[in-house]
């Protein structure tokens, strides 16, 4: 089986081959640590992790390099507003670098939650500056670069394929929209380094070539993937949004600075969505992982929730698709806690093959949840067998499905059970047989037993 994965640059599922033959670069970008990340934030990284799971499964050592945006990304994508770092530390009155490591140590307990893979490098912006400033120094002497007098910008039409990842018509970029050019040549044309306006003013700001000041946000990515997986690597993801202008900067600089293909294959996810809108604070939707838990959603509920749609699709998001997906998260649990480790090896290999076409197929996760059920459903495959492959399967899934966890019952249920042992101490059982059927209908199930009432998921 060969491993295909969709290519944004070429617009088509292509055979997976990585430039060494059994290891792969991958970079992927990370969060920019100015507030909590949102579940539209964390679908992109768990597409990551199922990426980099996905890999592993086939055999590849992956170096998974992660961005940490602490200075640089302003709140307009086309060099305009404040800095987003320096913007909150005015509001909560607080450090720029202490902003920086609270929201990133939020950022990381979200990863641990949903079971993400951490990367095997998380870099910081602020911890490169040297790296950004020397590539920009490249640019320059390649002239790639002009000054204007709010910093330093690359000349977009001077790369001559500026615009092939997005496909972009640089003649009418985002037709009806106004384009303030400033001092720019060129509407495209964007910050490699912004000079201070008030030197002192703002907590984050260096010396440099061509002045104080502080690094755009695109060249940090091309700076730090470059610096770890060198010049040329295999893949590089982050969410549609950053297909332009990001990552088309990225490759713009790169490229023009070493004059080689920046990266092989470009993954791109799709959005989170509600009511077939981009989840935004004015749509709703952005919970936090932390406040899923306290509505009662097990974090890796919305793991499995993004699972049941391909990756390039919009993930329609609602709490009740999100109870949908909850029952059948628990379901699923229970049905596999209850398999017993007896009976003959080796059977059910069909399953696998299937659960491995899935996910070679561009991470056809829908198809891999698929054979997990074909599996589970299969009276003919032992137990011991099942837990063999459910296993392997998880090593992609990351759902925990073997792990024994105690069941967290709703208060409502607990109620229900309080009553119904009331009436068993006063043996109304009609009563008790009542409330039986009651917790049964709710989805769970009550055992009598010597030392006293249990309840599990039906």
């Amino acid at each position: 089986m060969s491993l295909k994965l969709y290519n944004t640059l070429t617009r088509k599922k292509e055979v997976f081959k990585p430039i060494n033959e059994k290891e792969v670069g991958m970079y992927e970008c990370g969060p920019t640590v100015y507030s909590y990340p949102h579940i539209g934030n964390m679908l992109r990284y768990i597409f990551g992790d199922v990426l980099t799971r996905v890999l592993i499964y086939n055999g590849y050592k992956v170096k998974r390099v992660m961005n940490v945006t602490d200075v640089g990304h302003l709140t307009g994508d086309s060099d305009s507003g404040d800095d987003k770092m320096e913007k909150a530390a005015s509001k909560e009155g607080k450090k720029a670098e202490d902003i920086a490591n609270f929201y990133w140590k939020a950022f990381k307990e979200d990863f641990q939650k949903l079971n993400i893979t951490p990367p095997n490098v998380w870099c910081k912006a602020t911890e490169h500056i040297k790296e950004q400033i020397e590539l920009i120094k490249i640019l320059e002497k390649k002239g790639f670069t002009y000054k204007t007098s709010d910093g330093i910008y690359f000349d977009t039409y001077k790369f001559k394929n500026y615009g092939k990842l997005s496909l972009l018509d640089k003649e009418n970029i985002k037709a009806g929209v106004r384009i303030d050019l400033g001092d720019k040549k060129n509407k495209t044309d964007f910050a490699l380094w912004k000079f201070s306006e008030e030197p002192g003013k703002r907590q984050q700001e260096w010396k440099s070539p061509w002045g104080l000041g502080f690094p755009g946000w695109h060249i940090e990515c091309s700076a730090m993937s470059m610096k770890y997986l060198g010049e040329s690597f295999d893949i590089h993801t982050g969410g549609i949004d950053n297909m332009f202008p990001h990552h088309e900067n990225e490759i713009a600089q790169s490229e023009a600075a070493f004059g080689k293909k920046f990266v092989n294959y470009w993954l791109h996810n799709n959005f989170l969505s509600v009511n077939g809108e981009k989840v935004s604070k004015s749509k709703g939707g952005l919970y936090t992982i932390s406040e899923l838990e306290e509505l009662g959603y097990n974090p890796l509920v919305y793991r499995f929730m993004c699972l049941l749609t391909n990756y390039r699709n919009p993930l329609e998001f609602s709490l009740d698709n999100l109870n949908a997906v909850k029952n059948g998260y628990e379901s699923l649990k229970n049905k596999i806690l209850n398999i017993s480790n007896t009976g003959a090896d080796n059977q059910g290999k069909e399953y696998l093959n299937e659960f491995q076409k899935a996910i070679d197929d561009d991470l056809n996760m829908p198809n891999a949840v698929q054979a997990l059920q074909k599996l589970l459903k299969d009276e003919k495959v032992s137990g011991k067998s099942k837990l063999e492959l459910i296993q392997k399967m998880d090593s992609v899934f990351g759902l925990n499905l073997l792990k024994k966890e105690k069941i967290k019952i709703p208060k409502e249920i607990s109620k229900l059970v309080e009553e119904r042992e009331e009436a068993r101490k006063r043996k109304d059982w009609k009563k008790s047989d009542e409330l039986r059927d009651k917790i049964n209908e709710l989805g769970y199930v009550i055992n009598d037993t010597a030392e006293g009432s249990q309840i599990r998921l039906a």
